[in-house]
């Protein structure tokens, strides 16, 4: 019998960007991974130094990535708050039932 493996998979922030000047990429990555290394998938940005934050994040990947078991980080988490994808993904997962 073979056996699983299920990696745990995080969608955090991996940061680009020059000294001081920093900018985001919302990726979907494993969590054992350093911050700024391999990832699964790109699923948006976030630029804070803007004034607003812009904050572009493809939503039907994100929520795919929800569905899947995939766990945001409170930053990542607060971002999606802030448009709406995380009530979405609420309302989907109690709707659905498992």
């Amino acid at each position: 019998m073979q056996e699983e493996r299920f990696m745990a998979v995080k969608i955090r922030l991996a940061r680009t960007g020059r000294k001081k000047m920093a900018y985001y990429r919302v990726v979907v990555a494993d969590s054992r991974m350093p911050r700024d290394g391999r990832c699964i998938a790109y699923v948006g940005t976030y630029s804070p130094r803007e004034n607003p934050a812009k904050v572009l994040i493809d939503e039907t990947a994100v929520l795919k990535w929800l569905s899947k078991g995939a766990q945001p980080t409170e930053t990542v988490k607060s971002l999606l708050k802030r448009q709406g994808t995380w009530k979405k993904f609420q309302a989907a997962k109690e709707a659905s039932p498992a």
